[in-house]
């Protein structure tokens, strides 16, 4: 899989940033950090602490994310059970 373009990253940045204000208001933002083909996001708490909320997987365009097909080796990496459903892809 090819390196994930900076517009795509800025795309998906968007895209979380829209959706936490709309359906996670407890978040302050979500910041968002790349490796290889993954997509890791966290949510900012009001305190300042972070809360890790999902792992996607590049799917080769802006708009195709996806969950990993194989279970992460922690929690860290799924969504926090007290947030409403993740980002949902086509």
């Amino acid at each position: 899989m090819p390196a994930i373009p900076a517009s795509t990253k800025t795309s998906l940045d968007q895209r979380l940033t829209l959706h936490a204000r709309e359906h996670w208001p407890q978040l302050v933002t979500v910041h968002v950090r790349y490796h290889g083909q993954f997509a890791y996001g966290e949510g900012q708490l009001p305190d300042g602490g972070r809360l890790p909320l999902m792992r996607l997987r590049y799917g080769g365009s802006a708009t195709y994310w996806g969950w990993p097909s194989t279970p992460p080796a922690t929690t860290a990496t799924r969504p926090h059970p007290g947030l409403p459903a993740p980002l949902r892809t086509p």
